[in-house]
């Protein structure tokens, strides 16, 4: 099949052969998201106790500098999300692929800013070796946080209101709409976790809070 034969006769072109052979190797994806990242969440042994690794952004990068997150970035074409993260754990932490061994995908996120999140959970060989000295471009410091501080801890949570904006162009008439439509907004939640001097909050709030629960999970 051919885009230009689908385009000139579209009516006799498709079957239901077609869509069963394109749907083979889908992988659903989220509708409308425009952005794809990825994120390592590492476990580490750290002063005998298993820990979880947090990193501080550099003061000098543009977006959320000194903000606390785990490694990870952008997917790049062509890779896969658990790629990206082994990648830019790399990069960030001045780590070898062969340090890190991936346990496996978690849930992953949506965000109303039109991009989707994908946590792997993994594992950061030989932190007590040799210490971690991340790269001074994109990562200030790193810290770590015991998983029975979060075990035995509720994070505050804090809700916002998400309410639609719609331009005065919008066109109700064609929808046979009137102007007074009633629009559905959302609210968003923020756990927020404070260890010592480090606030913990946001989305790297909410996969750690998520972890927690897919732990407690386990144990039901």
């Amino acid at each position: 099949m051919t885009k230009e034969t689908a385009t000139k006769d579209s009516k006799a072109f498709w079957s239901i052969k077609d869509f069963k052979e394109r749907f083979v190797d889908w992988h659903p994806r989220p509708i409308d998201s425009h952005r794809f990242y990825a994120v390592l969440v590492p476990l580490i042994e750290a002063d005998g106790e298993l820990s979880l690794l947090y990193e501080v952004r550099s003061e000098g990068l543009v977006n959320q500098p000194g903000q606390v997150c785990f490694p990870g970035g952008k997917i790049e074409a062509g890779e896969t999300a658990a790629e990206c993260a082994v990648r830019e754990t790399c990069e960030e932490l001045n780590l070898q692929p062969q340090e890190i061994s991936l346990i496996g995908p978690m849930d992953f996120l949506h965000t109303y800013r039109n991009f989707t999140m994908y946590p792997y959970l993994g594992v950061i060989r030989k932190f007590d070796e040799q210490p971690i000295k991340p790269n001074p471009d994109e990562v200030k410091e790193c810290f770590t946080v015991p998983f029975s501080f979060f075990w035995d801890s509720e994070p505050l949570l804090y809700q916002y209101a998400i309410q639609p904006q719609i331009n005065e162009d919008f066109p109700y008439k064609t929808l046979n709409t009137e102007p007074n439509y009633r629009w559905r907004g959302g609210v968003a939640d923020i756990p927020i976790y404070r260890y010592n001097e480090y606030p913990i909050w946001g989305l790297t709030a909410q996969i750690t809070k998520r972890l927690v629960e897919i732990m407690r999970e386990g144990l039901e």
